[in-house]
């Protein structure tokens, strides 16, 4: 009986499995949710967006249109 493949043995043909089949790593950063101060920084961002929104009369009407635009396209 051969001896198992190693883990860097293994992963690397799954690797080339993968290229094989057309694709390729990437690596993606990712705010760290758990990093302390996250959510407050959320909610700051979200009221200078909501602040944003509420002075632009425009948006609500891009809104509606985009939205009946998608129940157009129902059916």
């Amino acid at each position: 009986m051969p001896a198992p493949a190693s883990i860097s043995e293994r992963v690397r043909k799954r690797r080339d499995a993968l290229r094989a089949a057309g694709l390729r790593p990437v690596q993606i950063w990712a705010p760290d949710t758990r990093r302390p101060g996250f959510a407050d920084e959320c909610g700051r961002q979200s009221r200078i967006v909501a602040e944003a929104d509420a002075h632009d009369v425009e948006l609500g009407d891009l809104l509606d249109a985009g939205l009946a635009d998608l129940q157009d396209g129902e059916g």
